[in-house]
């Protein structure tokens, strides 16, 4: 089994660590104070796969990128093409004519190969570019939740194994980036 990018990342690690041992220390030291403290938790997760700003923006990017998409399965399916038209040919085709197919295939491949890794990367990146602003934004609305109704702690992390609906803010800040995308 091959750990998560956070078990391999050394300073997410130590935060986590960090950030447990802060949580023992003061369910241990100060129990009635956190008794009485205001928890809230909020899926990160959920918010970037159901907040209305988040579905507009992957469907920004498809738009962006669907020509680039189209353009790689059109060249995918000439190579198949190709592939097929060689073996199927091989045999009757002189070794010249051979040889400048199989040159012309292997060029395309490349090719296709390229435009393929920069598709993904220029995905990624675009990708990134719309999430965290995505995120800075929900940090934002989650912080003034937190200012306004007085929460203690508002823990925000995906590895939360469970957490109660009592406390769970999510939709919450689904509502609040909604309705701030309609009156911008």
């Amino acid at each position: 089994m091959r750990p998560s990018g956070d078990e391999r990342n050394p300073l997410k690690r130590a935060i986590r660590s960090a950030s447990g041992l802060l949580f023992l220390a003061i369910s241990l030291f100060s129990v009635p104070t956190f008794a009485q403290s205001k928890l809230g938790f909020v899926s990160l997760d959920r918010i970037l796969r159901d907040a209305a700003p988040a579905q507009r923006a992957q469907k920004r990017i498809e738009a962006e990128f669907a020509k680039r998409d189209q353009e790689l399965v059109r060249i995918s399916e000439q190579l198949k093409k190709m592939q097929d038209g060689l073996e199927k040919n091989a045999v009757t085709m002189t070794e010249t004519e051979r040889t400048r197919r199989q040159r012309e295939f292997t060029d395309l491949n490349r090719d296709f190969e390229r435009k393929q890794r920069e598709f993904r990367e220029d995905l990624s990146t675009r990708r990134n570019e719309e999430l965290s602003a995505i995120v800075e934004r929900a940090n934002r609305t989650i912080r003034q939740i937190a200012e306004a109704e007085s929460f203690d702690v508002i823990f925000q992390n995906d590895q939360v194994v469970w957490a109660s609906p009592r406390i769970d803010l999510t939709d919450r800040v689904i509502k609040t980036l909604e309705d701030s995308s309609t009156a911008n």
